[in-house]
């Protein structure tokens, strides 16, 4: 099936490439801090938005009228669409993917059906992933796009409805699993409530901390190496979600002590309609021992709702890759392009244009974040305004060797008055403008 206009692979041309399908600054092979570009950014390319979505929205229906939405034959459909997947990862040169269960294959009329679909769909990809070396970033359950979990999926009030959960995450896991998936995310599209009304927000923690502990206990039992991934979100489409934001994800994951087994897939448009920013939760998962995988889009500052835009605002995508690079980068994460294109956006190519250009982004993001670490003068200023932590005195302080009465005593003894020195907030913002 014929679906983009293009042949050929997009490829690295340059900033003064002439064509508008070029990569300016996306070089896969460049070296980057000893790393290639391709090794520090692992992009992915998701299932859901690029090949799912309609085009529809809360006010009008499909505006993309791509064939296999409206194909008689659901599996003939899925397997079109397995095609078009790895069609776009040879001509992105990408080498990941990301899917929902639901995404790769019809539901059908029954678990065991949609499992039996899923593994036929997942047979597919396991060809061709030999055949083309594309790898699988991360499978996750859909367990909120169907009626049953209109109420949350592990958090819901039915106990059959989490059992049936259980059954649908175990067979995900299997095959995320036998496919070399590097992760498996948790994402609680459902878990929340809409109103305290009729809601024990205790018992559907419990439920929620019971859930994740038996995916963690089955990952071990089934040798999964990755870490489990959930995704941090505050609300929508539920008023309130339990996984709020990183914060909030690390007091659940600490509180069970899976600190070693699961980490944060993090998402600019949840970071800000949780009123942080994206670096914000980066630097935090990085500070808890938490961070995993980028969810990579970009939200509507304009708008309280779930835009999933392409990333494109480059001097924030320096300030995310700053962090990234300061946490260690990634290991078994990527950034999975959790974005898509916008509903009068109908041309095939526009998928790819799209693509390019968030991948520009980030690649001039990691450009400008590994010049800042390099020069080094950001990261001087920052440790200068922490120095007097090194004196052994604040040390032993820190290090909880001395009582609070002993502190307050050597405050008295001393006479200590302390004389504030400037944050010097716009000399570090017109330093980080030297970079852009």
């Amino acid at each position: 099936m014929k679906f983009y206009s293009i042949k050929d692979p997009v490829r690295f041309e340059g900033p003064s490439a002439k064509g508008d399908l070029a990569f300016r600054w996306y070089n896969p092979r460049q070296k980057v801090m000893g790393k290639t570009m391709a090794e520090h950014l692992r992009f992915a390319v998701c299932y859901w938005h690029t090949l799912c979505w309609p085009g529809l929205d809360p006010f009008g229906g499909d505006t993309f009228l791509r064939p296999w939405h409206h194909d008689s034959d659901p599996m003939g459909a899925a397997r079109t669409k397995a095609d078009l997947m790895f069609e776009t990862l040879r001509l992105l040169g990408v080498d990941y993917f990301t899917f929902h269960d639901l995404d790769i294959a019809p539901e059908g009329r029954s678990l065991k059906e949609f499992n039996a679909n899923v593994t036929a769909i997942a047979n597919i990809f396991e060809a061709k992933m030999a055949k083309t070396g594309k790898k699988l970033l991360w499978g996750t359950a859909n367990m909120f796009s169907n009626r049953r979990f209109m109420a949350g999926a592990a958090t819901n009030p039915d106990p059959d409805v989490f059992a049936y959960c259980a059954a649908q995450v175990k067979h995900c896991m299997d095959v995320t699993h036998g496919l070399g998936g590097e992760n498996y995310v948790m994402w609680g599209g459902r878990e929340g409530y809409e109103t305290l009304l009729n809601t024990k927000i205790g018992h559907e923690l419990e439920q929620a901390k019971r859930f994740l502990s038996l995916v963690v206990d089955y990952k071990h039992k089934i040798g999964f190496k990755g870490p489990i991934l959930i995704e941090p979100k505050p609300q929508e489409p539920t008023k309130h979600q339990y996984d709020y934001d990183v914060a909030t994800v690390y007091a659940t994951i600490a509180s069970l002590g899976l600190q070693k087994d699961v980490k944060v897939n993090i998402e600019q448009n949840h970071a800000i309609l949780a009123g942080h920013s994206f670096e914000h939760e980066i630097a935090l998962a990085s500070a808890l021992g938490i961070f995993g995988s980028i969810d990579i889009n970009r939200g509507d500052y304009q708008s309280g709702w779930d835009t999933d835009q392409f990333a494109m605002n480059i001097p924030e995508m320096a300030l995310a890759q700053y962090e990234i690079l300061k946490a260690g980068g990634f290991t078994s994460g990527g950034m999975n392009f959790d974005a898509k294109i916008r509903r009068q956006s109908i041309d095939p190519d526009d998928i790819l244009h799209a693509h390019v250009g968030s991948i520009d982004a980030c690649a001039r993001g990691l450009l400008i974040a590994a010049k800042m670490i390099a020069d080094d003068k950001l990261a001087q200023l920052v440790d200068a305004r922490y120095a007097k932590w090194k004196e052994p005195r604040n040390k032993a302080m820190l290090a909880g060797k001395e009582s609070l009465e002993a502190i307050a005593a050597r405050v008295h003894k001393s006479g200590l008055e302390p004389q504030p020195s400037s944050g010097r907030q716009e000399a570090l913002e017109n330093l980080l403008n030297t970079y852009l």
